[in-house]
């Protein structure tokens, strides 16, 4: 009778941990396995579709730390659901080093506090880096009538409720920047979900709806075309992709920063040499020029980073951001 490959890999997993046990018995160092690390490809669940920015981040950075590893690292979409997909199935993956996954602020930080009930928690992973962030900007159709954000400011403020704003969906890191700036600002504009960022940016272009919050990605085609103009960036700094464009607190609002960071992560219990050989190739690969230019031109700036960095920030994230999600009565459900 055929073996069938899930049998297959049942029964190598069996063995796995017959010979593990076997080794805890003999007192053989429990982490031995991780000295022949890797040998085979690795799988690095995107939990975003193929073509996205995510997914761009990923399959660059891919090839190269796969250099370095000497082993393929090949990708694996699995979108849907406002990654808790394919977070979920990365978390419930064998914490052996052969899976890796994208983790962002969205699937780290907000989906505990948007959804009542998820299936994993940020706590299944351990953090192995920083990789990039995508800066979120205000941007308005040409013909909006806004010449800059402070006069879009003062003008929204003026008349609560008359403009709306669209984001790419409920919880993403661009709806809560803008429910950040309303709430330090105390003004109203109306929410406009969409299915995704390029139902959004469609209507944006279209002047369906005059402004909006779109990441740097996804913007700047259409910033550079003139489809499109930029008001601000939610960063305490301008960014070297868009010089000439204000930072949020160049307008006197500060506090309002928000950007969405990527970063590598693999299942809770992964042994920690494999962990931290990851990190250093990681940093490493994050440092070369060549990739540096072409995640720079595609919109992200690469911020490296350490696991205790990429902990503390989802630590300090967590507790800004869920008060913000509470505060305002925010539920993806």
């Amino acid at each position: 009778m055929p073996v069938r490959p899930h049998d297959a890999s049942r029964r190598s997993l069996v063995i796995t941990g017959a010979l593990g046990a076997t080794a805890g018995a003999l007192g053989w160092p429990a982490t031995a396995h991780a000295d022949t690390w890797p040998s085979k490809p690795i799988r690095w669940v995107v939990a975003y579709p193929a073509g996205g920015g995510s997914d761009f981040l990923a399959r660059q950075i891919a090839p190269v730390l796969g250099r370095a590893l000497g082993q393929t690292l090949v990708i694996d979409n699995k979108p849907g659901a406002a990654a808790i997909i394919g977070t979920d199935n990365a978390a419930k993956s064998p914490p052996d080093g052969y899976t890796l996954l994208t983790g962002d602020i969205g699937a780290m930080v907000f989906n505990s506090a948007l959804y009542k009930k998820l299936p994993y928690s940020a706590t299944d992973f351990a953090p192995v880096g920083f990789m990039a962030r995508f800066p979120l900007l205000l941007v308005v159709n040409p013909n909006a009538g806004f010449s800059s954000a402070r006069q879009w400011l003062d003008t929204i403020k003026a008349r609560p409720g008359k403009y709306s704003y669209a984001s790419p969906g409920v919880g993403s890191p661009h709806h809560l920047a803008m429910e950040l700036l309303k709430d330090r600002t105390n003004s109203y504009i109306v929410h406009v979900p969409y299915r995704g960022t390029a139902f959004s940016t469609q209507d944006l272009i279209g002047g369906v709806v005059p402004m909006g919050i779109l990441d740097t990605a996804a913007a700047l085609p259409h910033l550079r075309a003139g489809k499109l103009k930029a008001l601000a960036v939610f960063s305490p700094r301008r960014i070297a992709a868009l010089p000439d464009v204000p930072s949020i607190d160049e307008t006197g609002v500060t506090g309002v920063e928000l950007s969405a960071w990527q970063g590598l992560f693999v299942p809770k219990g992964t042994p920690e040499p494999i962990v931290a050989r990851l990190g250093s190739e990681l940093g490493k690969t994050l440092a070369q020029p060549d990739l540096k230019v072409k995640l720079e031109d595609f919109g992200l700036e690469v911020i490296p980073g350490d696991a205790a960095t990429l902990a503390r920030v989802i630590q300090t994230d967590t507790q800004k951001w869920h008060a913000l999600i509470r505060s305002r009565g925010i539920s993806a459900e």
